[in-house]
């Protein structure tokens, strides 16, 4: 078996990425963000509660089951997943940059 075969473990998340990851990765991206966009624009929110702006929509979004409604419980879901993964997202950034170092 050739070198270029061989997986390298020391190196592990430092490979260089193929054209095709990129645009799955950002197609990925593009679509939460769209899911995100058509479910806050079907969303009904309660009376007690009409947001206008990003804080006031995760101090609202408590309320939003109260409707029972899919689209309404998937936006919450959304809504509170989304910082989760954007915390991982950097957490990978500062792992890459040598920041955050994952042999300890």
């Amino acid at each position: 078996m050739s070198a270029r075969g061989r997986k390298i473990t020391s190196q592990f998340g430092h490979a260089d990425i193929g054209v095709s990851r990129y645009f799955a990765l950002y197609l990925a991206q593009a679509g939460w963000v769209a899911l995100g966009l058509y479910l806050y624009s079907q969303a009904i929110w309660p009376s007690t509660c009409t947001p206008h702006g990003l804080v006031e929509i995760y101090m609202c979004s408590g309320q939003l089951a109260d409707n029972r409604g899919w689209v309404e419980a998937a936006l919450m879901t959304w809504l509170w997943t989304t910082p989760l993964l954007l915390a991982l997202a950097g957490m990978e950034l500062l792992r890459r940059m040598g920041i955050l170092r994952s042999d300890r």
